[in-house]
């Protein structure tokens, strides 16, 4: 006989408290190994593939793609002992185990033993009946009562009488479910009119109608697009059209927390300065050439500016620092971690470089090509997106000369670098045309003054017109 195993949506670590469901990986009916990816969420730092630490039969899954799950909430059941879907039936008495909190027990020995941050796969602490979900919904014979799953705890289907037949209600989704709980909508005295009978929100919203109670009441659910409720504008003989609400939520709406929470805390301000980064651009290409055509990875202009960073935190170590508020203390730290800003179809993510400061232009720029590929295809894991300590913004790339950054909470200071193009440029007493620059440096006024901050700034500037400068420091 299965036992059917309930497995939770696991901390993910980064202190992350919830993930929206991107794409489900598995169907209810499918056989899934142990550690297979099951879904694919996406947290406020990275997409992730969730692995599931049992193998089995799927029975449910709980949350529709595009929906936001709190960690521990369930993500699916598992009949494991089961072979195909066949295997299990609404008659079978099997047991759903309450996930336990960490490590390995010595249960039935079902469980992976690897774990996520945060849960592990050890023996089922509770046992609770689950029924498994059919696409074709059919009445089952009179048998003893099911046991339903408490309100909290959204089920695939619900269990109830059907035209005076016991049997398993047509409801999927755990938001009508939930819509009709609030409204007190007894599902079972529902025809649902979606396929094979399923009960959808419209047949909810026309019971709640029937009942007086008027659907603009009905509270929307983060999961749920949101139409602005705002005063029609009339463009000229067009149809009235209405705003549009996107939610702030996965990467969106963590850079938006994060940026808010800096502009709110962090006393900022910012100086530029332009540079001739002319000897800077024919220093690059004299190091290219010399690797060869096979001599390696060609160096770019972001990783010889990473290194010019590290070189002037080591003379400007203030600037590498965070501020601790509550015991009212500026923290240097001791180590660069130096952060980049990327843009992705996601939205602008900042890869980190561990231990920056140990690497030369050449190591720099490899682990910026890796951690910019894995942005590029959702993969940075939430540990390669946290604890940076000094961040580099090349917004040149979008065409554009300068900016003011806003600095990465929680540290102390951003580089911003523009587009390189030929300008006049005053050189040796000469008016000529030189590739410039613009660096613009924004910093927390609480870790250093203005002489700090334009120290370090002079320093970059002055290793972009003579790269020699930065020989000293190697």
């Amino acid at each position: 006989m299965a036992q059917v195993l309930e497995f939770k949506l696991p901390d993910l670590g980064e202190g992350l408290t919830e993930a929206e469901i991107v794409r489900w990986l598995v169907e209810v009916g499918d056989v899934v190994a142990i550690d297979q990816p099951v879904v694919e969420v996406e947290t406020a730092k990275a997409m992730v593939e969730v692995p599931c630490p049992y193998g089995g039969v799927v029975t449910a899954r709980f949350g529709e793609e595009g929906s936001e799950l709190p960690v521990g909430a369930p993500l699916l059941t598992v009949a494991v002992g089961a072979t195909d879907a066949s295997s299990v039936s609404p008659g079978d008495d099997g047991a759903a185990a309450e996930e336990p909190s960490g490590g390995s027990g010595s249960g039935s020995g079902s469980g992976s033993g690897n774990v996520l941050v945060g849960y592990g796969t050890g023996a089922p602490a509770a046992r609770r009946r689950r029924i498994r979900p059919e696409r074709n919904i059919a009445p089952a014979a009179p048998a003893a009562p099911a046991v339903v799953s408490a309100p909290s705890r959204p089920a695939p289907v619900a269990v109830g009488e059907v035209n005076g037949r016991q049997g398993p209600v047509a409801v999927v989704s755990p938001l009508v479910r939930r819509l009709a709980r609030q409204h007190e909508i007894d599902l079972r005295g529902l025809t649902g009119s979606g396929p094979d009978g399923l009960i959808l929100r419209a047949d909810v919203d026309s019971a709640i109608r029937q009942t007086g109670q008027a659907t603009e009441a009905a509270p929307r659910t983060a999961a749920e697009p949101v139409v602005a409720e705002t005063p029609t504008v009339q463009v000229g003989a067009a149809a009235p059209a209405t705003a549009e609400r996107i939610p702030l939520r996965g990467v969106r709406g963590a850079v938006a927390d994060k940026l808010s929470r800096s502009r709110s805390e962090i006393p900022d301000a910012t100086c530029w300065v332009d540079a001739d980064a002319t000897e800077l651009m024919a220093a690059r290409a004299a190091m290219n050439a010399a690797s060869g055509p096979s001599g390696g990875p060609k160096v770019s202009v972001l990783a010889l500016l990473a290194r010019i960073c590290t070189a002037a935190l080591a003379r400007y170590p203030e600037l590498n620092s965070t501020v601790d508020t509550a015991a009212r203390e500026i923290v240097r730290l001791p180590g660069v971690h130096l952060g980049f800003a990327a843009q992705t179809e996601r939205g602008l993510v900042v890869p980190v470089v561990r231990d920056a400061h140990t690497r030369n232009a050449e190591s720099i720029g490899a682990e910026i090509a890796r951690l910019t590929e894995l942005a590029r295809t959702g993969k940075l894991s939430p540990a390669q997106l946290t604890g940076g300590t000094f961040t580099l913004n090349n917004y040149g790339v979008f065409g554009v000369d300068g900016s003011t950054p806003i600095i990465n909470h929680p540290e102390a200071a951003m580089l911003g670098v523009g587009r390189i193009m030929p300008k006049p440029w005053v050189h040796h007493g000469e008016l000529a045309v030189r590739q410039v620059v613009q660096l613009s440096l924004t910093f927390d006024h609480r870790v250093c003054d203005g002489g700090t901050a334009g120290g370090f700034l002079r320093y970059v500037a002055d290793c972009v017109e003579q790269p020699a400068v930065l020989l000293r420091t190697l």
